[in-house]
């Protein structure tokens, strides 16, 4: 789970751990694989009509750009623990709104960044429309968010708890 604060992230030690392995390997292993499918694909002739050698290299830029994401998201983390159980509502949260007030209409989602997203809950950006909304607010606060279409949507803060999947 995260925390961003400024330039900062924070990270668990199990998160962090699990992010510094796929970097690890997309830096190594997965470099060599990539370059032995593209010097075979290479040797196969004429590069402007080689699909194999082309798709081999989207691969590799595709890897590379998450290298640079993971390099730069490692290099501001800091591991710590769970955010306070306070009912503010910030990242690594889990929180339940209600739609325009209506306590019969329900959401519950944390609220983190794509790489801690949770096949178990519904994951939410901070810097998604509803995420910077919510971002900050307390238990029984209301807030607004700005729909795709335009249009303004309001919850009201039920419940922020730290997640703890």
């Amino acid at each position: 789970m995260t925390q961003t604060s400024e330039n900062v992230t924070w990270l668990t030690q199990g998160a962090y751990s699990q992010l510094k392995a796929e970097l690890e390997y997309l830096s190594g292993p997965a470099r060599t694989e990539i370059a032995v499918k593209i010097a075979a694909a290479r040797e196969e002739g004429d590069l402007r009509e080689n699909g194999g050698y082309h798709a081999a290299k989207e691969e590799q830029g595709k890897m590379e750009l998450r290298v640079r994401q993971l390099t730069q998201l490692l290099e501001h983390a800091k591991v710590g623990e769970a955010p306070a159980d306070d009912g503010v509502v910030e990242p690594g949260m889990v929180v339940t709104i209600a739609f325009d007030g209506d306590p019969d209409d329900t959401m519950k989602f944390l609220l983190a960044s794509r790489e801690y997203a949770s096949a178990d809950i519904e994951t939410y950006s901070p810097q998604s429309p509803l995420g910077s909304g919510v971002n900050g607010k307390k238990m029984g606060e209301d807030a607004e968010y700005e729909l795709p279409n335009g249009k303004k949507a309001s919850v009201r803060i039920l419940e922020a708890k730290p997640y703890t999947g």
